[in-house]
């Protein structure tokens, strides 16, 4: 069994690391508000949060399980663990909701 140590002033690894994602996040949404006005639409998914220029939906029934197929075009995608946020092109599929919201005029380019 170890001894008791008294508290050091230390973080434990799990701090260091929710104090990283924190930071992370912020950062992120700094560059949200910085580039969001460049995008025509905002598109979430249960997985992801999107911004893009061009947003085409299609519904879609395999076997009597109806999903979509969402194709967004010039796109900005919410990904803390991804390098790069700027896309040319991205494909998603879901069988859950997906919201889509064109942005007012004033708020983008």
């Amino acid at each position: 069994m170890a001894a008791w140590e008294p508290y050091s002033g230390r973080m434990s690894g799990a701090e260091d690391l929710e104090r990283y994602e924190t930071e992370i996040e912020l950062q992120l949404y700094q560059e949200y508000k910085a580039v969001s006005r460049m995008f025509r639409y905002v598109v979430e998914t249960e997985r992801r949060f999107y911004l893009a220029n061009e947003v085409t939906m299609e519904p879609q029934n395999e076997g009597g399980h109806p999903y979509f197929k969402i194709t967004l075009q010039d796109a900005w995608v919410w990904d803390m663990y991804r390098p790069a946020r700027f896309v040319a092109s991205v494909t998603v599929v879901t069988f859950k909701d997906v919201n889509v919201e064109e942005l007012p005029e004033q708020e983008h380019f």
